[in-house]
């Protein structure tokens, strides 16, 4: 089970959206609906988390590119809308490494890899790290340092980071 919310700044505070992913297939796609909650080219965040097992940040700031956070790789990987999150500039990879191949995954979130995987002997779920990746400093000129940002539990991130943000309230709404 997913959810994901858009929260853009704006002059009177943070404004809640809930929002749907099922048309988003890239994270162009994702960064335009981003610009599209802000008109004003204001700060826009995308909050998406999977049942505890990873969340991600994306922060688009106008015509930026977008910062992307996600806090497991190898958890979002299996998941189609870790995917669009997991960028080959992300992972450090060049396009069209083999590595890269996110599409021979499992992509419902629900299944752990096998050992025995061929994925394993090509570079496929090993290849992406169960750790962290991207821009850890995401929110820090919104009050959610690095270390914190790190430190959260996929169980309340979400809530943890809207908390800091004093978007709490605005995010529970569309909950």
């Amino acid at each position: 089970m997913y959810f994901a919310a858009l929260l853009a700044r704006t002059e009177d505070g943070w404004e809640a959206s809930d929002t749907e992913l099922d048309d988003v297939e890239t994270l162009s796609d994702l960064a335009d609906l981003a610009r599209e909650a802000s008109p004003e080219d204001d700060t826009v965040l995308v909050l998406i988390e999977q049942e505890d097992a990873w969340f991600g940040v994306v922060r688009v700031d106008g015509e930026d590119d977008p910062r992307i956070y996600v806090s497991d790789a190898a958890a979002a990987a299996r998941s189609s809308y870790g995917e669009i999150l997991l960028t080959d500039e992300l992972l450090g990879r060049e396009p069209g490494d083999d590595a890269a191949d996110l599409d021979s995954l499992d992509l419902d979130g629900t299944e752990e890899p096998d050992g025995d995987s061929d994925d394993d002997e090509e570079g496929g779920a090993d290849a992406v790290p169960h750790s962290p990746v991207g821009d850890g400093g995401i929110l820090d000129d919104l009050g959610v340092g690095e270390k914190e940002l790190k430190s959260l539990d996929a169980e309340d991130a979400l809530g943890a980071i809207a908390e800091a943000l004093g978007a709490s309230e605005v995010l529970e709404t569309v909950r």
